[in-house]
């Protein structure tokens, strides 16, 4: 199939598609008037590239671990233990960015919060 029919099949965009490619994601077959044909398999495989880029995966992550997911059913599963490690420490690494996060939005917070009583009294003042 070409271009146009994974994007219609897929839901992504031919640019998307193409960055795919140029990430190493998928690896479709040219023809000699260049055009890209893919296999009907790459419709599962753009599936899991979108599941592990919603999971926050990197496109680098994502090329390592293709090879080693396997569906089942709505999810993917790693088929073998080094990826399950990976996913393990890239999930630990996303709570950290969480708490890095919270920590920022509590402390803006405390900034806005102390803005509007400051804002209160200078009214209060005049």
């Amino acid at each position: 199939m070409f271009i146009g029919e994974l994007s219609r099949r897929t839901g992504v965009s031919p640019r998307g598609l193409r960055y795919y490619e140029e990430q190493g994601l998928l690896r479709p077959q040219r023809r000699a008037s260049g055009y890209r044909e893919f296999a009907d398999s790459d419709v599962a495989t753009v599936r899991r590239i979108r599941v592990m880029l919603a999971a926050g995966l990197n496109t680098d992550l994502i090329r390592e671990m293709l090879p080693c997911m396997a569906d089942e059913g709505t999810i993917l599963a790693p088929t073998c233990e080094e990826m399950a490690q990976d996913l393990r420490r890239e999930r630990e690494r996303l709570s950290r960015s969480i708490d890095e996060l919270q920590a920022a939005h509590a402390m803006l917070d405390s900034i806005i919060h102390a803005g509007e009583s400051v804002a209160v009294r200078a009214d209060c003042d005049g």
